[in-house]
């Protein structure tokens, strides 16, 4: 008997034992446990993944659901501005054709009341201007009724 025979024979004992103590059912529990919980971790891992793929969807979704609001608000604001510029140039023409008649109009009547001031300066130098060159050139009663009817018909043609 060399010490291989030994050899084989505390394998054998060895082996036997660790089947009667049950090791190989522990191991193999162990490991089913352990899988068991790889398994979970990679279920729960999906299932996180599921769920961050759907959260990013949605954050998208909503990203160009706000970008579509901005680009809409920006377009009615833009219209808005177009119209108010509309609406006050339409007003300040109106304004400016207002005030352009109200000028007008008081154009005319400075020149209607400096025509009628001319005119009655006119006649007043007139009148003097007549009675001078008559008083100076015509005397007694026919002056005097010269001049009246002189300034009778001034009168009348400047008025």
């Amino acid at each position: 008997m060399d010490a291989t025979f030994f050899a084989l024979v505390a394998l054998i004992l060895f082996f036997g034992l660790i089947t009667y103590l049950g090791v190989p059912k522990t191991v193999a529990a162990a490991l089913d446990k352990r899988a068991d919980t790889i398994r979970s971790e990679l279920s729960e891992a999906k299932r996180m993944r599921e769920e961050a793929q759907a959260l990013l969807a949605d954050y998208q979704r909503k990203a160009k659901e706000a970008e579509s609001e901005a680009e809409s608000i920006i377009s009615e604001a833009k219209a808005e501005a177009r119209r108010l510029t509309e609406e006050t140039n339409k007003a300040l023409g109106e304004m400016i054709e207002r005030r352009t008649k109200a000028a007008e109009v008081k154009i005319a009547q400075a020149e209607t009341q400096a025509i009628a001031e001319v005119r009655s300066i006119a006649t007043d130098v007139a009148i003097a201007a007549a009675q001078s060159i008559l008083a100076s050139k015509v005397t007694g009663g026919t002056a005097d009724s010269l001049i009246s009817k002189g300034i009778a018909d001034v009168k009348a043609k400047l008025n």
